[in-house]
């Protein structure tokens, strides 16, 4: 896997971090965070879908409903959260490997009060995994490297190698929290 870490240290832009990776790297990088994903939820059961965790350190300022800012995330609420940030960094990544300018946010996140069961979250994982190897299907023979953009306002540059990452990335930033809904859930059917 990616030092995704470096990152988040502020040690390594994420164009560093890529480097001169190819499509089939990233093909590769996709399967290794999925994979690690499967195997963090391996155990799971439908009650831990829906199971709410204890997290003092919950804060979604982007929440619709303003009670949900300070709510701490289920486990169906991460996995849709993050498939989204990796389909909109890929398919953003595909336009620019294909020269297209930047015209916006492509996202669609399945809402997560939907997902209750861990056959959807499995079929939620499987479907994402599919859209983002058929949108490096969409890249060029000859990408266009040399079309960088600012990812948000004062990011270092990346260039779709570095756009398609970065939905990576953000999946990597969720699974110490996956971790920690599931050793909460596993412990409360325990008992």
């Amino acid at each position: 896997m990616l030092d995704y870490a470096a990152l988040y240290r502020r040690e390594r832009t994420m164009q560093e971090i890529v480097g001169d990776m190819t499509v089939a790297d990233l093909h590769a990088e996709t399967d290794e965070m999925y994979d690690t994903i499967e195997r963090l939820i391996a155990d799971c059961v439908d009650a831990d879908v829906t199971f709410q965790p204890v997290d003092p350190n919950a804060n979604d300022p982007f929440a619709s409903d303003p009670s949900a800012v300070n709510q701490a995330w289920t486990l169906g609420h991460v996995i849709v959260h993050l498939t989204a940030s990796c389909e909109e960094s890929a398919f953003l990544a595909a336009e620019m490997a294909r020269g297209v300018p930047f015209h916006g946010r492509s996202r669609y996140e399945v809402p997560w009060e939907t997902v209750t069961t861990m056959a959807q979250v499995r079929q939620r994982l499987a479907e994402s995994r599919r859209m983002l190897h058929a949108s490096l299907q969409m890249w060029p023979d000859q990408p266009h490297l040399d079309y960088q953009v600012e990812p948000w306002p004062g990011a270092p540059p990346v260039d779709a190698r570095g756009r398609y990452a970065l939905g990576l990335a953000h999946a990597y930033d969720h699974l110490g929290q996956i971790e920690e809904i599931v050793r909460q859930a596993r412990a409360a059917r325990v008992g």
